[in-house]
């Protein structure tokens, strides 16, 4: 291990590797000061759980249209830098909130004012999340590609471990310090992270001439994108040949095409050639979506997150209004889940990944709803009556859902990646996690919807059982979509 990272030093450098540690570690830990919102919402503003779930559905769209990010850093420069300076701009989004919600009670104790700053905190970790992607795709090309593996399992070790760390610390700062405390103390990190930023050095776009003179052509047919030639090599291949060759037989199409993949000249306006990248880079995703090999699956799981109501923070509710579980508790909760969510990716490498695809997503929704009958054996209390503790309850039912979960979410990225067109990888596979997370917000709409319904609010929860059986029907609806997913497709990536 030891060996490894110094192999990564040598490769990228320390700065660089601080910079990627930190921000993964950051994201996970985010769960300390996330925990602490939870409980102003039910605590302090007295929001009801559908209340508290419409907020928190606000609060994370940010995260559903995170290709926005991505095509505005690819295609326009900050001071001739495309990534340092957009990771400035986020770190700051994601610190100025949580100082001033620590400082200032009137808009801590507002629901609107909090959902903003909240919706603000998550547009700059966001926007973090995509810019640290990016650097990290342009840090691994070509000579160094073969570190890839190795500088993608470090960050996801360090998002692992902010994840346990910040669970763990959550829920014993919360019995200790006020709420307000925890914001403040949450804002170290991204303090930590603006000032790292100035430690990596970014080299500036080269002009087109120079790429001209030194890399010969650089246009795209037109079933793809010139996103950025910083970020992306175009080689010469007998499948785009082929491609313009079939693009010819349309004189119109070929116009179209020609004109959006027409290169800069040294004389275009600056603000041209903005325009033409960014109408490059959306011209290059319409055309990957027309494809249904692509929208199809992508349709998939976006429909598995909305068709099925996401009743977590109803959960939440009764958890610690009706059987009283403390903070610490649910804090080592989420911690057994981090473990549960590393437990499923070793099974779905060790069991899975050559599985057919469809099989792999139809066990994992039978089991999810095998899992959720758990929550209808602890809210109907059939588990005190065999002696089983609420607590033993609601650590394997967290263990048990990340796990699963887990092994519906690699299938998702393994077949993003399949999916994503040569020349717009990074662009196309943002917009498919957006799509994933689109849909979740939106399950969470109807599960704050489903409550709100049933009348189930902090005090009353005779109409949970009935929403949990509500939801265990639901989640059999996208096995009735499978065929969505491509028939021959399997969990490992081609």
């Amino acid at each position: 291990m030891i060996k490894g990272l110094k192999q990564l030093r040598a490769a990228f450098g320390a700065s660089f590797l601080w910079l990627v540690c930190l921000i993964y570690f950051t994201q996970g830990f985010r769960s300390f000061a996330w925990t602490a919102v939870s409980y102003q919402l039910k605590d302090i503003l007295k929001l009801s759980p559908s209340a508290s779930q419409f907020v928190f559905s606000v609060a994370f769209f940010p995260w559903s249209i995170k290709p926005l990010y991505g095509i505005v850093s690819d295609c326009i420069p900050i001071g001739g830098r495309k990534r340092v300076p957009y990771l400035i701009l986020a770190t700051i989004l994601s610190f100025v909130p949580w100082l001033i919600l620590g400082l200032n009670a009137y808009l801590r104790n507002s629901t609107w004012h909090l959902t903003i700053f909240l919706t603000v905190q998550n547009l700059g970790s966001a926007m973090a999340d995509v810019v640290i992607d990016a650097m990290i795709a342009e840090a691994v090309r070509f000579e160094k590609a073969s570190f890839a593996g190795d500088l993608q399992s470090m960050s996801w070790s360090a998002m692992a471990f902010g994840g346990i760390c910040g669970s763990l610390f959550g829920g014993y700062a919360l019995t200790n310090v006020e709420i307000a405390t925890i914001f403040l103390l949450f804002t170290v990190l991204p303090a930590v992270q603006l000032l790292s930023c100035g430690l990596v050095k970014e080299n500036p776009p080269r002009t087109y001439d120079e790429k001209d003179r030194s890399n010969g052509k650089h246009m795209m047919n037109g079933n793809t994108s010139l996103i950025d030639e910083d970020s992306f090599t175009v080689k010469k291949q007998s499948k785009s040949t082929s491609r313009r060759k079939k693009s010819r037989k349309s004189g119109k199409k070929m116009d179209v095409a020609s004109d959006k993949s027409r290169p800069f000249q040294g004389g275009d306006p600056v603000f041209l050639k903005w325009l033409r990248s960014l109408k490059n880079a959306i011209y290059g995703l319409y055309q990957a979506f027309q494809q249904p090999v692509i929208w199809r699956p992508m349709a998939w799981f976006f429909l598995a997150h909305v068709t099925v109501p996401n009743l977590s923070t109803v959960m939440f509710y009764y958890q610690t209004d009706f059987l009283k579980l403390e903070a610490s508790f649910l804090g080592t909760s989420r911690v057994v889940g981090w473990v549960g969510l590393m437990i499923g990716t070793f099974i779905y490498n060790r069991f899975f990944k050559t599985m057919n695809l469809r099989k792999i997503l139809l066990f994992a929704h039978v089991g999810l709803a095998l899992l959720t009958t758990l929550d209808m054996i602890l809210v109907s209390r059939i588990n005190v009556s065999f002696g089983i503790s609420d607590k033993v309850m609601v650590l394997s039912g967290s263990a048990l859902a990340d796990a699963i979960n887990q092994l519906k979410f690699m299938p998702f990225l393994i077949l993003s990646g399949q999916l994503c067109p040569p020349g717009i990888e990074g662009t196309l596979f943002a917009l498919f996690m957006s799509i994933n997370n689109l849909g979740s917000t939106l399950g969470s709409f109807v599960g704050a919807g489903l409550a709100s319904f049933l009348n189930i609010h902090s005090g009353f929860f005779d109409n949970l059982l009935l929403g949990i059986a509500i939801q265990v029907v639901c989640i059999f609806v996208p096995v009735a979509l499978l065929f969505l997913i491509p028939k021959d497709a399997t969990g490992i990536s081609a």
